[in-house]
């Protein structure tokens, strides 16, 4: 254990370093990977169409490109779907991360490549723990496993082409390198069954014995976790279970209006809490402070933003900003451009940044929930912080609330 604490260490040491250059250069960072991204598509189907051989600045991108949404990309999804290759990405693409539908459509289809695993997906997980380690250095991380909330996969057979569809929490763990495996609970084919009440069974029954260091999940799921675990061992708090626990990993919903039932299902005044933001489309962002709602922007995930004023949102062609043009305590909808095929494309989250060095920003809803009919500019934001204070000066608790975005676990 102690030749693995060293490797891990001298991991977390150098990927830390890369992380303060980002910070430090955003928009060296941010440029480098919008040509990488450019040159990657040149000569695929979607590449030639809006002549990416030709565009060598930012202005010749945002006039090539229109701004797209689900609807305008699943005609050439679905053709992904069915086998067709190089559409809108240089490489093949065989798993699609099912995501809930706020289109058109009753589920979206989000497609992940290869590169879009390893560089954004994998290196969000990673960089979450080198944070966590960097916060606090006397971790004991790495002496006991992760217990990671996960869905399920579905094989889908177009004419002989073979893929896969489902959460993507499931792809996520499904292709994770052997070694991984040594630190996360439960097995594969507890973490990936499709029935929720047969697998929250099994999870509790698995894992209550287990030496658990991390738990990584939406909040209302974990919780529901959790309670089934007390119930089955008979103890009165978490902290009783799994005395290592350290740190909760959490995204998917505004945690404010969970945190004291955690405090209390946890009964552990040093437990940590680290915030992420993480979607069907892409990792986004990490808390990398303590005792902060703020997270940092990740800008070396193979994903090159854009913004668009919330306000702006619905009109004939918004004007976009750069990560340069950006103003803070502005609601923006993120714009992005990813290495698994997304170009130009309107996440559907809102977010306002509360620094411009570094990046840090928080989550403060989605295009469809912002009101401005009178200059009221109403956010989910607002909606979270009345439940919290509500919740507080009466003794709610609250259950479940709808999910924002979530690549931990997609039930509905």
């Amino acid at each position: 254990m102690s030749v693995l604490n060293s490797i891990a260490s001298w991991w977390m040491r150098k990927r830390m370093h890369q992380i303060e250059l980002f910070m430090k250069y955003p928009y060296d960072v941010q440029e480098e990977w919008l040509r990488k991204l450019i040159v990657s598509a040149k000569d695929t189907e979607w590449g030639k169409k809006y002549n990416y051989a030709q565009i060598q600045s930012v202005e010749q991108f945002r006039k090539n490109v229109p701004i797209q949404d689900y609807d305008s990309l699943k005609p050439y999804i679905d053709r992904v779907r069915k086998g067709e290759q190089n559409l809108i990405w240089n490489t093949d693409i065989k798993w699609f991360a099912k995501s809930s539908g706020t289109t058109n459509d009753k589920s979206k289809f989000i497609p992940v490549s290869e590169e879009s695993l390893d560089n954004c997906h994998y290196n969000g997980g990673r960089d979450m723990i080198t944070i966590h380690c960097n916060l606090n250095p006397e971790t004991k991380l790495f002496t006991g496993k992760n217990l990671a909330l996960a869905g399920s996969l579905v094989t889908d057979y177009h004419n002989g082409y073979e893929s896969q569809n489902g959460d993507l929490s499931a792809i996520v763990i499904n292709n994770l390198p052997m070694w991984a495996e040594f630190f996360r609970a439960p097995d594969l084919s507890i973490a990936l069954m499709d029935k929720w009440d047969d697998k929250l069974e099994r999870l509790a029954e698995t894992t209550m014995n287990q030496n658990m260091v991390s738990l990584a999940g939406v909040p209302s799921w974990m919780l529901l976790i959790m309670q089934r675990v007390l119930e089955k061992s008979g103890k009165k708090s978490i902290s009783e279970v799994w005395p290592n626990l350290e740190v909760y990993f959490h995204g998917g919903v505004n945690f404010n209006p969970y945190r004291e039932q955690f405090k209390k299902i946890f009964n552990n005044p040093n437990m940590n809490y680290l915030e992420l933001y993480n979607a069907t489309e892409g990792f986004f962002g990490i808390q990398d402070q303590r005792n902060s709602d703020e997270l940092l922007l990740m800008l070396d995930y193979g994903i090159y933003y854009e913004f668009i004023k919330a306000s702006d949102v619905g009109q004939e062609n918004p004007k976009t900003v750069r990560l340069d043009e950006v103003e803070l305590d502005v609601n923006y909808a993120p714009i992005i451009s990813t290495n698994a095929g997304l170009w130009r494309y309107m996440l559907g989250d809102t977010i306002k940044f509360s620094s411009l060095h570094p990046f840090r920003f928080r989550i403060t809803g989605r295009t469809t929930h912002f009101m401005n009919a009178f200059g009221e500019e109403v956010i989910v934001d607002n909606a979270d912080k009345a439940l919290t204070i509500a919740c507080e000066k009466t003794g709610a608790q609250l259950k479940r609330i709808p999910h924002t975005c979530c690549a931990f676990c997609n039930h509905e």
